[in-house]
């Protein structure tokens, strides 16, 4: 399956700025760094299950935001979000 991560991780503190480094650090373990924020991922369904335990595991769901989106047919076909939720409606959402 083709994943793109993408991640907010509060910096203000000193453990935000540990959890920043340790987010990037498991997305480069599975995948392609695209942007700062942005990595690509190709892997299987079990991978894409361990990618998730661990970011839930390495960010604060009170204060960071992370979205995981599938990309291609043979995906789940929804997007994946952990942490602080923006949400928005169907209506108003858009993918590119």
């Amino acid at each position: 399956m083709n994943i793109v991560v993408t991640y907010d991780v509060t910096t203000t503190t000193a453990a935000g700025r540990r959890r920043l480094r340790r987010v990037a650090k498991i997305c480069e373990g599975y995948g392609q760094r695209v942007q700062y924020s942005v990595f690509e991922v190709v892997c299987s369904q079990t991978d894409f299950a361990k990618l998730i335990r661990k970011l839930e595991e390495a960010i604060d769901t009170g204060e960071d935001s992370l979205r995981l989106y599938p990309v291609s047919s043979d995906n789940f076909g929804t997007v994946v979000r952990l942490g602080r939720e923006h949400a928005i409606s169907n209506d108003e959402a858009w993918t590119i």
